[in-house]
């Protein structure tokens, strides 16, 4: 992961670009991608979540299920996320603050994560859970923010692409890690004690645990990268946003939106269009469990199997295109993978049974690692210097933006036509349109072939 030859000294190149490109610096960063598994894989979509809906909310008096409660909180959360997370990286930028925002966001989500050890299996605690998922939710997307923006400090233009790969890898083996020793050590079995530790059950309390493992786990992994990755020096790239307060950074913000729809409207395009393919990707792993068991005969029991094999995949796709994605450029990388995933999901449209969801569906997984890896980079290659944070906050922004429509798609296919697997068609067009908007964007390497 260190520089290529041929790559100058990061003092030569522009400010927050390659200023820390050593293996042991670029391992540090990945591991806060491994760490942060622990919330996304553990708390917000396999265990947590589920325990709240089908454990501590299944007596939840009212016409109102816990299922819906949560929904609204994390939309609620989704909308906190679009408003601050684009001032708030403009901020990180402006003040040099970058890392030290990093750990106190982190910090915040671990203590939102540690808290949900006190939600007991009853309804009322349904509402401490609720709040503490949907803050944390709000915290972990604007950690982020600048945790994206620190790509372009622990790599250089040549070797971006392998970076980026590596940290998505990073974080597809360390959810199934930390899923497989939550599942084997807390949650199988039948009875009044789970797992090879033989936790109880009572209270939820099995299950409570697993939110103080991955609460420790986050906080362990993430501590490698305050230390190895130097803080950002303070940018004026963005004047007067360092000074700006709540309401004066939005006016800096819609300053610099004018700016780049006249200098380079290519940044606005990107983002609209890699918020439509993302939606699609996200839909994929959204809607994967429930394709297999209710579909394709896939049984319960082994969707986990499964979703281990696709992370597996997709890591491997993820680190594999990193290296295309230098080389020929994030664009090629992220066209090719979704035109193969819209052949692939129109093939499993027409398929059925198990062993052809498994063949299909792990082809699918293999192709979203390098559509989202090479997403990030390619947004990393075209921002100006020093405004990482502000352009990875609006990619949070425009993609909580459009990500009712999968989702939206996926039921409507699948209620227009009586069939679940009909709703697959939702999730390719989603795609298909992200495809041919991205096909409008001039392409990085483009800017190094004219220069």
């Amino acid at each position: 992961m260190s520089a290529e030859p041929g790559v100058g000294p990061a003092d030569q190149l522009p400010a927050g670009i390659g200023g820390a490109a050593k293996r042991s610096q670029v391992f540090a960063w990945g591991l806060w991608d491994w760490g942060s598994a622990a919330f996304n894989a553990v708390i917000l979509t396999f265990v947590f979540s589920v325990y709240l809906t089908d454990a501590v909310g299944d007596d939840l008096p009212g016409s109102i299920s816990a299922s819906s409660w949560l929904g609204w909180s994390l939309g609620i959360a989704g909308f906190f996320i679009a408003v601050l997370a684009p001032i708030s990286g403009q901020r990180f930028d402006a003040t040099g603050r970058r890392k030290l925002s990093l750990a106190v966001l982190t910090g915040l989500t671990v203590l939102s994560m540690s808290g949900l050890y006190f939600v007991q299996d009853s309804y009322h605690y349904l509402w401490l859970g609720l709040v503490l998922l949907a803050v944390g939710s709000v915290i972990f997307e604007l950690a982020g923010v600048p945790y994206n923006a620190m790509m372009r400090q622990v790599s250089t233009p040549e070797n971006i692409g392998r970076v980026s790969g590596f940290g998505w890898a990073m974080g597809y083996f360390g959810g199934i890690v930390l899923l497989l020793l939550c599942y084997f050590g807390f949650i199988v079995g039948d009875g009044d004690t789970r797992g090879f530790l033989g936790l109880t059950t009572d209270g939820g309390f099995n299950i409570r645990m697993v939110a103080l493992l991955a609460a420790v786990w986050f906080a362990v992994f993430a501590i490698p990268v305050f230390l190895k990755v130097p803080e950002l020096p303070t940018s004026d790239a963005d004047p007067g946003a360092a000074k700006a307060g709540f309401l004066d950074s939005y006016r800096v913000l819609w300053r610099d939106l004018r700016e780049l729809w006249t200098v380079d409207r290519r940044t606005i395009y990107f983002l609209i269009a890699s918020a439509l393919f993302r939606d699609g990707l996200a839909g994929v792993f959204t809607f994967g469990a429930v394709l297999a068991v209710n579909v394709y005969g896939i049984a319960a029991a082994d969707v986990l199997l499964f979703g281990v094999a696709a992370n597996v995949v997709a890591a491997v796709g993820a680190l594999v295109a990193g290296r295309f994605d230098d080389r020929i450029g994030p664009k090629t990388v992220i066209t090719v993978s979704l035109a193969s995933m819209i052949v692939v999901g129109s093939v499993l449209i027409a398929v059925s049974g198990r062993l052809m969801f498994w063949i299909f569906g792990l082809a699918l997984c293999l192709f979203v690692g390098p559509a989202q890896s090479s997403s990030r980079t390619f947004l990393a290659r075209i921002t100006p210097p020093g405004r990482e944070g502000q352009l990875f906050g609006l990619y949070a922004t425009t993609g909580r933006a459009v990500s009712f429509l999968a989702p939206t798609l996926f039921g409507f296919f699948a209620w227009a036509f009586g069939a679940d697997r009909a709703g697959i068609v939702g999730l390719v067009l989603v795609l298909a349109l992200g495809l041919v908007a991205l096909m409008a964007v001039k392409s990085p390497e483009q800017d190094v072939s004219n220069s």
